[in-house]
């Protein structure tokens, strides 16, 4: 089975279009979150990963453009309400299996605070040990990992 994964587009869906060229045919895609940023939406990023049947959580930027703040960025004119609500109806977690395995997708961590940012010298990654999962996937900082901890293979794309 092959899984891409992508991380914190924040719009770029040029770049995304490159990534899924290089990453080719795969079985699963994930997206951990940031597809936008938090006063900008595109519908082009959308639709890809609805294209490609994404498996997406939401970040911190589209919980910033989901909410007050982001009321103007969503009103503008070209912003398309079926890509909006795609959006707009992803989880903020996900927990699963992917052939055979299981698989926590969050955006930064997966507790409190779920923003923290990890990074391979994060006192916080020993905590993954804890997890009940063969991987866990995020993004948030923008940096890529891959770390084992414990029985869990902590994945991180970069963006």
């Amino acid at each position: 089975m092959k899984i891409g994964i992508v991380s914190d587009v924040h719009c770029n869906h040029d770049a995304l279009r490159i990534a899924l060229d290089r990453m080719g045919a795969v079985d699963e895609l994930l997206c951990a979150g940031d597809a936008v940023y938090q006063f900008r939406f595109s519908n082009e990023v959308m639709q890809l990963l609805r294209e490609r049947g994404a498996r997406y959580i939401l970040g911190n930027h589209e919980d910033v453009l989901l909410g007050k703040w982001g009321e103007p960025a969503r009103a503008a004119g070209w912003v398309r309400a079926g890509e909006l609500a795609y959006m707009a109806a992803q989880p903020d977690r996900i927990e699963t299996t992917v052939g055979g395995k299981s698989l926590v997708m969050v955006h930064g961590s997966p507790w409190e605070p779920y923003n923290e940012y990890i990074y391979p010298n994060s006192p916080s990654l020993a905590r993954f040990a804890a997890i009940e999962s063969d991987y866990v996937i995020l993004g948030h900082t923008h940096y890529q990992m891959a770390e084992r901890v414990g029985r869990t293979l902590v994945i991180n794309p970069g963006s």
